[in-house]
């Protein structure tokens, strides 16, 4: 038996704003709200259902690809896609529990070390606390302890597989170029100039210490095919270089490559489909088997052993220089551009560090026996939902019990140190300029930690590691260098208290009256109203109080006095302060009332001072959300009339379509709305109204209208997702309603040729027929109109 293995490293940045814990919305990644959305759409969301297309490209099976295949997670990930994207992760732990049960009970998941830091540039410390991480939160996710561990870009050298290897880790894979030298056990070693290294074989490495873990060196030349090349665009061609890779190899040999898994369906449009496909096979296939590198490791333990060749890594030709030095590696994307900013970047960044380490070390010993063991203990610790863990290790740790105050502190420590490893994510150094999103994002966790600091210690350190950033130039003339780009870019995105109680205030000016008084959850704040008054006159409104703040992750309260203040349009005024007593509360009160409207600008200015927001200061989500709020208190009122404007010209616009006759500009821009909003009201009827839709859609041609039709197929995309919900969830007579509704607007989309995404539709349609023979016509016909053969 021969076997197959293909792994999938899955990752992206954490790209969470760390005073909020969450990430805000990115443009670069529009329509999507960010990257992690946009790359969960397109690749982690359809390895969890990838379809198999069988004759006339009717999907004949859908399955998950994870439960297949050997993957790991980034845990910065995991922990996004829990909050945001629940379902695709509870199929990836699915997934690890079934594939356990098709591989002797060795799970398709591998951990990894855990913020992707590159590890040969990392201290022995923060490497053990990489580790340790990273097996704590692999471990919690998927109930068991991991065999092996992904290294990020596969960057080693031997402290790292020493780290590794004494916490139980039992294999990593690298690159085959990553080697340097190799011998059956026992026997003369082997040099690359001589020989090429087999990677159907797995490797024994011993370290000084006596320890010794395994090697697994994918096949390079196939990872770089699949990667850069086209072989995704066929899965049968894929399924075919694997076997042919190990062909002239004996019993045993392993076919394994290794490569992003966001390759499989991001990087190359419809991978997960040729990778479904790929797999599929070799399960039908009784020459080869598919195995995960935990099964093949106990099956066929190393009869060879390495040497491997440290401070090297899979991306970048000079080793791991691609993180600390202009070396010449770089996207591509800006071929004339430098990277002479990622050294005095680094340097930048190890400064800061090391003034922020010995103060842990040297503040952290007055609440903690160990104040490192706790920083390694801590890794599962800064999640709002993770208070009582967080309360059981600061127990064990303290030399005594804590007051409430000093538990605050303790936990800002602990929460400095994590921004001080965030800060070093690899992604900051692997792209074009300092002032991209992944080194904004690195200097962001800089900036938090910096600031924690500088609270705790009452010390200024911000202009000495400004001083240093200036060193690291810009690529772009107007950022300059790294200080400009600090200023410019990170800066603004600091948050206090006083800062969520804004947004807070803000917010509660655009909910109905009765909401206004009820709790919040505002990221990783917990929002408490405890007085409010509302007035309104005529367009503009005014809301005041005071409210008890709670930042979940360290439990520090702050009370505020908040007013703010709806001036119509985009114009909102807000101010904050620290609350000090009842009796200036309903001074502050009474003031701004007295002067509302005629002069609460002026109220604002002498009451709050420079703590005065506009709509530009709150966070990027609430803003939109708002002005949108704004927009459409309006914009039914304005269709209405553009609407009562295209019915008088009716007939008038049909006679000029017949003649060819191009309608003027305004009246085509006006109909252009009303005929969009009509549709998008058509289809959210309780009974979509099909015929109605199609005389819009003729009307637009003889108008020679233009539609928005990406928006069109996106709500009958959410319309046909609802009814399918309701036929799973519904009772009988919804079941038939929802059915119906279905195949009738399938039907017209289908006589259309529109292209629109029914993923999920589909995942529900296969699940329900896997579960019931379906004797329904109808529901046959959905399933034509939905390209799937069901089975009998």
């Amino acid at each position: 038996m021969k076997y197959i293995c293909i792994h999938g490293h899955f990752y992206q940045p954490p790209r969470e704003n760390p005073w909020l814990g969450d990430v805000e919305i990115q443009e670069s990644a529009l329509p999507w709200h960010d990257w992690n959305e946009r790359v969960a759409a397109e690749c982690y969301a359809p390895n969890r259902a990838a379809r198999i297309l069988g004759d006339g490209g009717k999907i004949v099976k859908i399955m998950s690809n994870y439960e297949r295949m050997s993957f790991n997670f980034g845990p910065t990930l995991l922990s996004w896609m829990e909050r945001h994207d629940p379902e695709t992760y509870q199929a990836i732990l699915d997934a690890d529990r079934r594939g356990q049960v098709r591989y002797a009970g060795h799970g398709p998941a591998i951990a990894q070390v855990y913020n992707h830091m590159i590890m040969p540039l990392a201290s022995k410390r923060d490497k053990i606390t990489q580790v340790l991480w990273g097996i704590q939160d692999f471990t919690r996710r998927f109930g068991r302890f991991p065999e092996g561990m992904w290294l990020p870009e596969t960057a080693v050298d031997i402290e790292t597989l020493e780290v590794m290897a004494g916490e139980g880790i039992l294999f990593t894979i690298l690159a085959p170029h990553q080697v340097q030298a190799w011998r059956r056990i026992g026997a003369m070693w082997e040099y690359p100039l001589e020989k090429t290294l087999d990677t159907s074989r797995v490797y024994k490495c011993e370290l000084p210490s006596g320890r010794s873990i395994a090697l697994f060196f994918y096949n390079g030349s196939l990872a770089h095919e699949i990667a850069f090349g086209t072989l995704l665009s066929n899965g049968e061609a894929f399924a075919q270089k694997l076997v042919n890779s190990i062909a002239s190899r004996g019993e045993g040999a392993l076919a394994h490559i290794a490569t992003d898994g966001e390759t499989f369906g991001h990087h190359h449009k419809y991978g997960d489909m040729a990778l479904a496909w790929c797999l599929h096979r070799f399960e039908k296939n009784d020459e080869v088997r598919l195995t995960v590198y935990g099964e093949y490791l106990k099956k066929l333990p190393p009869q060879w052993e390495v040497k491997i060749q440290e401070n090297t890594s899979w991306s970048c030709v000079h080793g791991v220089e691609r993180w600390r030095r202009d070396c010449g590696c770089k996207s591509g994307a800006h071929l004339d551009w430098h990277q002479q900013w990622r050294q005095p970047l680094r340097q930048s960044l190890d400064w800061l560090r090391k003034e922020i380490d010995a103060y842990f070390e040297r503040e952290g010993a007055r609440f903690f026996k160990d104040p490192w063991k706790i920083r390694e203990l801590c890794g599962d610790f800064f999640s709002s939902a993770n208070t009582p863990k967080r309360e059981e290790l600061l127990k064990s740790f303290a030399w005594r019990e804590l007051t409430r105050e000093e538990k605050v502190r303790a936990v800002k420590l602990l929460e400095m140190e994590r921004s001080a490893l965030f800060m070093y994510t690899s992604c900051g150094w692997f792209f074009d300029d300092i002032s991209g999103i992944e080194s904004l994002q690195v200097l962001l966790y800089a900036y938090h930690a910096l600031s924690l600091y500088q609270e705790l210690s009452g010390e200024e350190i911000s202009e000495p590691f400004l001083s240093r950033l200036e060193g690291a130039l810009s690529n772009i003339r107007e950022f300059r260098n790294g200080r400009k780009v600090f200023e410019i870019f990170v800066f603004p995105l600091y948050v206090d208290f006083l800062r969520v109680g804004a947004h807070y205030a803000v917010q509660a000016l655009f909910e109905p009256i009765r909401k206004r008084s009820l709790a919040v959850t505002l990221y990783d704040y917990r929002i408490f109203p405890a007085t409010l008054f509302s007035l309104e006159k005529g367009e503009e409104s005014l809301c005041m109080g005071q409210a008890s703040l709670t930042y979940v992750i360290t439990d520090e309260k702050q009370d505020i006095f908040f007013a703010s203040y709806y001036k119509g349009g985009h114009k909102v005024l807000c101010g904050v302060r620290n609350f000090i007593n009842e009796d200036m509360n309903r001074q502050w009160m009474a003031e701004i009332q007295r002067g509302f409207p005629e002069e609460a600008d002026k109220v604002f200015v002498e009451l709050f001072g420079h703590r005065t927001y506009s709509l530009r200061h709150l966070f990027r989500d609430g803003q939109r959300r708002i002005i949108h709020q704004i927009i459409e208190r309006d914009v039914a009122n304005i269709e209405t009339y553009l609407a009562s404007v295209v019915r008088n010209y009716e007939g008038l616009l049909d006679f000029m379509g017949l003649i060819r006759m191009s309608p003027p500009e305004a009246l085509l821009r006006v109909a252009e709305v009303v005929l969009n909003g009509e549709l998008r009201r058509s289809i959210k009827k309780e009974e979509p109204d099909i015929d109605r839709i199609a005389d819009y859609l003729d009307q637009a041609q003889t108008w020679g209208v233009v539609l928005d039709f990406n928006s069109l197929l996106h709500h009958i995309r959410d319309r046909l997702e609802r009814e399918m919900l309701q036929f799973v969830e519904g009772g009988d007579d919804e079941k038939q309603a929802s059915l119906r509704r279905m195949t009738k607007m399938l039907g017209f989309v289908r006589s259309r040729r529109w292209d629109i995404n029914l993923w999920k539709v589909q995942n529900f349609y296969v699940a329900i027929a896997e579960q019931q023979k379906i004797e329904s016509s109808e529901y046959r016909q959905l399933g034509d109109f939905l390209n799937i053969r069901v089975r009998e």
